[in-house]
């Protein structure tokens, strides 16, 4: 089961957040059925929203987008507090070639761009303010540095964050995904932070550890090397989608009453999918003549 665990470590001046992803990706990457490059970046992406998005209040959201000039055109990724997150790639199907090391050109195939962060607060319940909305340029495409990077430059949070995607050849051809994400909270102490940034710049690939049966709180431990830290607590986390037949039934009769009829007149029906997780809804007849007596 996938899991994510909250750790504070020096007297609370370094909060380590770190998960175990690899069924996360594996539905992801079965739902937009991805390359393996794209597998890789879309993979990342949903692990480092996932653990910042842990960090928001409750009935809030998070997500994060790469708008990019490479294949993929972009990735998209959102997450709650209790632990579930969703996306998507503009381009499931690019597929670079490799990098001479025989490694995914993740960063070929994002190029140049924004990352961007947008936070809402209540969402979940029908409380929408403006959103927050913070962006940076892209500084390597690789992922886990946009994140680091974006921490730094636009909320002011000195991060570390470790990302990685382990593919088979295959089902469910995700052999290990998971991530850590260490923040230097107000008070850090700088031979601290140094202990830190040389255990990381030294840490195995995340995917090494959890391929071998690390869970989350093994990833902690190996990022913070000889650093004790607590666990606060720890949750299940999944991809989940809030779509639904309702929703898509929703949206169909917010386009009026002569667009519902020209669906049952020219197609008999209606068909929806939804972006985020590829699921297809379909409206029958019958469905449709409901929709009209509740429009009219």
């Amino acid at each position: 089961m996938d899991k994510l665990i909250h750790a504070t470590a020096a007297d609370g001046t370094v909060r380590v957040i770190s998960a175990v992803t690899t069924g996360i990706v594996a539905e992801a990457i079965r739902r937009h059925g991805t390359s393996p490059t794209v597998s890789a970046a879309l993979g990342r992406m949903l692990t480092g929203t996932l653990l910042l998005g842990s960090t928001i209040k409750e009935f809030d959201r998070l997500t994060a987008k790469i708008d990019c000039s490479g294949e993929v055109g972009g990735i998209t990724a959102e997450a709650t507090k209790i632990g579930t997150v969703r996306g998507f790639v503009k381009n499931p199907i690019a597929e670079p070639p490799p990098k001479a090391n025989g490694k995914f050109d993740v960063s070929g195939i994002v190029g140049e761009g924004t990352f961007v962060v947008i936070r809402e607060a209540g969402f979940e319940i029908g409380f929408r303010p403006e959103p927050y909305v913070g962006s940076v340029p892209i500084v390597s495409g690789e992922i886990a540095e946009d994140f680091a990077y974006y921490l730094a430059k636009s909320e002011q949070i000195p991060s570390a964050v470790l990302l990685g995607v382990l593919l088979q050849n295959s089902e469910p051809f995700v052999a290990a995904s998971g991530g850590v994400l260490i923040q230097m909270m107000p008070g850090a102490n700088d031979h601290i932070v140094t202990m830190i940034e040389d255990t990381v710049s030294r840490a195995p690939h995340v995917t090494e550890l959890v391929k071998e049966g690390a869970g989350p709180e093994d990833l902690a431990r190996v990022a913070l090397g000889v650093i004790d830290f607590e666990v606060l607590d720890e949750r299940p986390v999944s991809f989940q989608c809030t779509c639904s037949l309702e929703k898509a039934s929703g949206m169909i009769a917010a386009l009026g009453e002569d667009e519902v009829r020209a669906m049952l007149a020219e197609d008999n029906g209606a068909v929806m999918n939804c972006g985020f997780c590829n699921e297809t809804y379909k409206l029958t007849v019958a469905d449709l003549e409901n929709l009209l007596e509740t429009i009219g």
